[in-house]
C-alpha cells in the first residue's frame, strides 16, 4: 500500500506555530510545577473535628 498524504494549509500551520511560541513563552514565565517539589510544598489539608482544628500532621491549630 502507498503513503497518505494529508495537506496542510498554510494557516493551519501557522496557527501551530504561534501556539507553540506561545506555550514556550507562557512555559518560561510560568514553569511548569515539579512533581517531586509539589509533593513537598503541597497545602496541608484541614479537618474540622467537633471544636478542635487538626492539620493533616496532627498539630492543634485552635
Amino acid at each position: 500500500m502507498g503513503e497518505v498524504i494529508r495537506f496542510v494549509p498554510k494557516s493551519e500551520r501557522e496557527r501551530d506555530r504561534l501556539i507553540r511560541e506561545a506555550r514556550a513563552i507562557y512555559d518560561s514565565i510560568f514553569p511548569p510545577a515539579d512533581p517531586v517539589s509539589e509533593k513537598r510544598n503541597a497545602p496541608v489539608s484541614h479537618t474540622v473535628s467537633g471544636a478542635n482544628t487538626y492539620r493533616s500532621d496532627q498539630f492543634l491549630l485552635s
